[in-house]
């Protein structure tokens, strides 16, 4: 309850308005409160320089407060933070910064007391253009026509009155349709009386606030109220939890003018639905062998048919780094900013191709019609076919105001992007290191290679048309969703290529002798390495992180909502040396390493013995057989009697890799290299403690170094000293550092667009990672097969938090059909343990099985479900005569894997499958989540009770499974 009479005792001075600023928020000890703003009163955007408010207790709430003097008619912008005791930033508010504007009335010498409350990251999320511009756009599109246009009349006479006092009531609704009206209900007659014929009425201020003021007498409090909703029917809603509290203390000073800022109307949390697919993998038919950025506005009436609210795509940037099959890795980007050739309509680019060209479309289409990608051959097809037509429209296209609109918006990052391209193809390489005076960019030589009076200007041109009718048409079908109440969510990766536009344009962002991957975890035992150079955040900060926000800017374009590819990676990054192919031996950074200091005083003094690995006479008989003494001559040196050590020519992966392939060239090894090249790799990652390249007398505990030889060979006290300090390096001494890290990061990223912020938080999560985004508003991840929580094999759905997206699985594993058909004692398990059936399960991930599994996920809290197209295609037996493991879409575990999936049947023929579209859209409506209007009037289906459902579903599954009947949709 704000009780409102505490603060008003001191004298105020004669010319000013004395504001009071009031906010509820519990502290930890050495925290406080601060108001800073963009008045110098406030501190002018210095936080060291704002109001520090004081602490008082009102029942079980800690209420922070503080009160200056301002002149007459003050505005400012302003947000409050927990500080330390040195004012020091611990914690930001999310979301837009506060306005403050005195009200109408008050005069010089009367206070007004501003009622906030702290603004959640979670608070902000309604106000993202995933909700703003697309799911609640009806009610944006009102903006215009319910602005207040004027500033509320000032309230007469009460200001006077010594027992009165105004009260300005101010709550956010984004999602509210045409012809409904938002009114306070309450207690006092001011507020009808909890009638909503008499209830105070509020105006729509902008941005979707809503207010109205009310002067109240000292009879009518405390007051208790609620506000709530009235539709063109008179249908009341009311928001959801207790009634809010406000009282006034008129036995002391008390504010003339009372501010409650409500936040946001309680009322039953948003959830949605969605399809995820890779681009490349979408099938329709006038695509060239590949989807296609116009395929999405079919995709998207099918999203519509089937009630979902989002299209989850794969990364769209280019990726044509090697100019082959390779290049199909949609997270290897050869430019941030510049769009994938890849997903063109050759068809699209002229109303007037020539009549041969059409032909060649066609016969083109029909070769590259196949079962898979063809990633070389839509590639080279669509570039011969686009510069037939180039060649005639280009100075048409370049005339055009459309054209040199996106020029002059994108051309920061168009020229460097079209110079790297004709580079690359004229050195035949995207290592520009190998570019002759070209490998250190500059100003002066882009410049000149890009001039319109260059002998290779027309190249050039060539690669700003694709861009450009890729920008129209991705433009176009975005445009498309968003008026369809459809979000299109794209993918932010974590990492760049090392030889691309990005890393060549700007060198020191990147720590060009290191490689980015994962460690050891559900995906890959042996880590991952995806070859990535890392990012050099010190550098990055120096201009507060233009690089990223230039990223989210153009994202912006065309996604209402993102996935951040492996956020763990913005809080702490494995890092590898450029020289590994495997991700095992990394180490976190940041991270605090192992001093030579720290671990002397453990007694640990032989550092040659815990860096170098450990490789003896028995373990190379026991790894390579009759071969060993071949092995040990080729790859090794015997510096003491049975100790050897890498000779200095293939002391690391890359080089083993490499003398490995002349060895089998010569045919010196008999056994296969695959088998070879592991066993190899294991005898140099049989270590203990990796030392940092970078400072001798720093150490890494190597990760999961329990199953080492190197460390089974030590002392016991040796053991115990490095599981100890294993234990303190990856799960205790980084968490302070990590959280820190992400917050100087994820903000910068988050503020730098209005898009919806998801993040992908799976693998080895610290302990700070799910509070930070908590606090940010991120929303995670949730994979059944891979719980978060400890103990259990399979996710429960029920008992996910609202912040999350759920999928039965994800582009990183296998599909659920898959998955369910991988491991027999796995599939039974799941069987008795969540389906809650005795019997043995089919061999087969049978419709109904699939029907369960989505109706799971569907049902649980999460905000979002968003289910990999192929899953939802296994609802129906007629879609799944494909073999389920060609329908996966990436192995981690082969990081040359060939991205190639495409859906077996065309986006117009799931248009017209009603029984499909019937079943999913039961599914979506059965659940309670939110789905775009349709005027599919045959979709209007009778929906059984939740619970029920769950009860006769999971009865339904098990009686037809003992029967062995086969169930169809």
């Amino acid at each position: 309850m704000a009780n409102l009479g505490l603060l008003y005792g001191s004298k105020t001075s004669n010319s000013s308005v004395i504001v009071s600023f009031r906010i509820p928020y519990f502290t930890q000890w050495g925290q406080q409160i601060l108001v800073c703003g963009s008045e110098r009163v406030l501190g002018a955007w210095n936080v060291k320089k704002g109001l520090v408010l004081k602490p008082s207790h009102e029942g079980d709430e800690l209420i922070w407060s503080g009160t200056l003097s301002v002149p007459a008619g003050f505005n400012s912008e302003y947000s409050y933070y927990v500080v330390d005791d040195e004012k020091n930033v611990l914690r930001s508010e999310a979301g837009k910064t506060r306005k403050m504007s005195l009200p109408n009335g008050v005069r010089i010498g009367q206070s007004v007391e501003l009622c906030d409350l702290w603004q959640a990251g979670s608070d902000d999320l309604p106000l993202r253009s995933a909700f703003k511009n697309v799911i609640f756009r009806k009610s944006w599109n009102l903006e215009a026509e319910r602005r207040v246009e004027k500033p509320l009349e000032p309230i007469q006479n009460p200001l006077d009155d010594k027992d009165s006092v105004v009260v300005q009531f101010r709550i956010c609704c984004p999602n509210v349709e045409q012809g409904t009206s938002i009114y306070v209900i309450g207690s006092s007659s001011k507020l009808g009386k909890w009638k909503i014929e008499d209830a105070l009425k509020l105006s729509h201020a902008g941005e979707s606030v809503w207010l109205a003021e009310s002067a109240l007498t000292k009879d009518d409090f405390p007051i208790k109220y609620r506000y709530c909703k009235s539709d063109k029917a008179k249908k009341i809603s009311v928001e959801t939890g207790g009634n809010r509290e406000l009282l006034v203390d008129f036995s002391t000073s008390q504010p003339k003018y009372i501010v409650l800022s409500d936040g946001l109307m309680r009322e039953m949390p948003w959830r949605g639905a969605g399809v995820a697919i890779p681009m490349f993998s979408i099938r329709s038919e006038a695509d060239v062998g590949v989807g296609e950025f116009l395929d999405l506005k079919l995709l998207v009436d099918w999203a519509v048919q089937s009630g979902f609210h989002l299209v989850q795509l794969l990364p769209i940037n280019d990726t044509s780094v090697h100019g082959m099959w390779w290049d199909s890795y949609p997270y290897s980007s050869l430019s941030v900013f510049a769009l994938h050739p890849l997903y063109l309509r050759v068809q699209a680019l002229s109303e007037s191709i020539s009549e041969d060209i059409k032909q060649e479309i066609q016969r083109t289409r029909e070769q590259l019609d196949g079962k898979v990608v063809d990633y070389e051959g839509a590639m080279a097809a669509k570039l011969s076919i686009a510069k037939k037509i180039y060649s005639v429209e280009k100075k048409t296209v370049f005339n055009s105001v459309a054209y040199q609109n996106f020029f002059s918006e994108n051309q920061d990052w168009l020229k460097p992007y079209a110079a790297f391209c004709f580079l690359r193809d004229f050195f035949e390489t995207s290592d520009h290191s190998q570019w002759g005076r070209f490998s250190h960019f500059s100003e002066d030589k882009l410049e000149k290679l890009v001039s319109k009076d260059s002998i290779h200007y027309d190249i050039i041109g060539f690669h700003y048309y694709i861009q450009f009718h890729l920008h129209m048409q991705l433009s176009e079908a975005s445009e498309y969703a968003r008026a369809k109440g459809v979000v299109l969510k794209g993918d932010l990766p974590i990492g760049v290529d090392r030889n691309s536009v990005d890393t060549w344009v700007y060198p020191s962002l990147f720590r060009m002798n290191t490689s980015t991957g994962a460690p050891p975890d559900y995906f890959d035992k042996n880590g991952q390495n995806w070859g990535f150079p890392t990012y050099n955040w010190e550098e990055m900060s120096k201009d507060n992180y233009a690089w990223w926000r230039n990223r989210l800017t153009q994202m912006a374009k065309y996604f209402t909502a993102y996935r951040i590819d492996h956020i763990l990676g913005f809080f702490r990054i494995w890092e590898l040396p450029e020289h590994s192919l495997t991700g095992l031996c990394g180490k976190f950074r940041p991270s605090i390493p192992l001093s030579q200091e720290e671990l002397e005083r453990e007694g640990l003094w032989d550092f040659n013995r815990l860096s170098r690995p450990y490789i003896r006479q028995q373990m190379l008989q026991e790894k390579f057989g009759a071969s060993w003494t071949i092995i040990a001559s080729s790859f090794l040196d015997e510096y003491e009697k049975d100790h050897y050590e890498f000779k200095e020519e293939c002391n690391t992966e890359k080089k083993i890799a490499s003398k490995l392939k002349s060895c089998l060239e010569k045919s010196i090894l008999l056994e296969s290299e695959e088998k070879l090249r592991r066993n190899l790799f294991d005898l140099l990652q049989n270590v203990v403690l990796i030392r940092d390249p970078e400072d001798s007398k720093s150490f890494y505990p190597r990760f999961n170094l329990e199953d080492t030889s190197s460390f089974n060979d030590l002392d016991n006290h040796s053991k115990d000293v490095m599981k100890r300090l294993y234990y303190d390096y990856y799960f205790q001494r980084q968490e302070t550092m990590w959280r820190q890290n992400a917050l100087k990061t994820l903000p910068v990223l988050m503020n730098s667009s209005d898009m919806l912020a998801c993040g992908e938080d799976l693998g080895m999560i610290p302990s700070c990672v799910h509070p930070v985004m908590q606090e940010l508003g991120l929303i995670g991840l949730r994979i059944q097969r891979m719980p978060n929580e400890p103990g259990l094999e399979f996710g429960i759905p029920s008992q996910y938090s609202y912040m999350t997206v759920n999928a039965p699985s994800c582009h990183d594993c296998s599909t659920l059909r898959a998955w369910w058909e991988e491991d027999e004692e796995r599939r039974s398990r799941y069987f008795k343990n969540v389906v809650g059936a005795d019997v043995a399960p089919p061999d087969r991930c049978t419709p109904e099985i699939a029907h369960f599994v989505l109706r799971q996920h569907v049902e649980s809290p999460s905000m979002w479900s968003i289910f990999p197209l192929q899953d939802l295609l296994a609802l129906k037996e007629e879609y799944t005569t494909r073999p389920a493991v060609e329908e996966t879409i990436n192995d981690p575990t082969n990081p040359k894997h060939y991205w190639r999936f495409r859906v077996h049947v065309t986006i117009e023929s799931l248009l017209k499958d009603r029984e499909l579209v019937s079943v999913i859209k039961s599914l979506v409506r059965s659940s309670g989540r939110s789905y775009p209007p349709s005027h599919d009037d045959e979709l209007q289906l009778e929906i059984p009770s939740v619970e029920n459902g769950k009860k006769e579903e999971a009865q339904f599954v098990a009686s037809k499974l003992a029967k062995k009947e086969a169930i169809t949709v």
